[in-house]
């Protein structure tokens, strides 16, 4: 079996994915949620499908937002 780079992006994409459910913290859960999505967003655009990229671009974004906000709030109560 021949593993392209390609393959092993879209692998990697779905192991990171799987790996955030493992995360109680909501901070790293997030982090890890936001990288996932940014190697899904590579891939593609590797394979050249705007529904992928979309899609996760959607949830990177939602990802680092919701991070930034929480760890606003908790400035903002201290």
């Amino acid at each position: 079996m021949n593993i392209t780079w390609l393959d092993a992006l879209g692998w990697t994409a779905t192991g990171a994915f799987a790996l955030s459910y493992a995360f109680r913290d909501p901070a790293s859960l997030r982090k890890v949620q936001a990288l996932a999505a940014m190697l899904w967003i590579g891939y593609g655009l590797a394979i050249q499908s705007m529904p992928v990229v979309a899609s996760n671009l959607i949830v990177a974004t939602l990802a680092v937002f919701s991070m930034l906000a929480r760890k606003q709030a908790e400035t903002a109560r201290r």
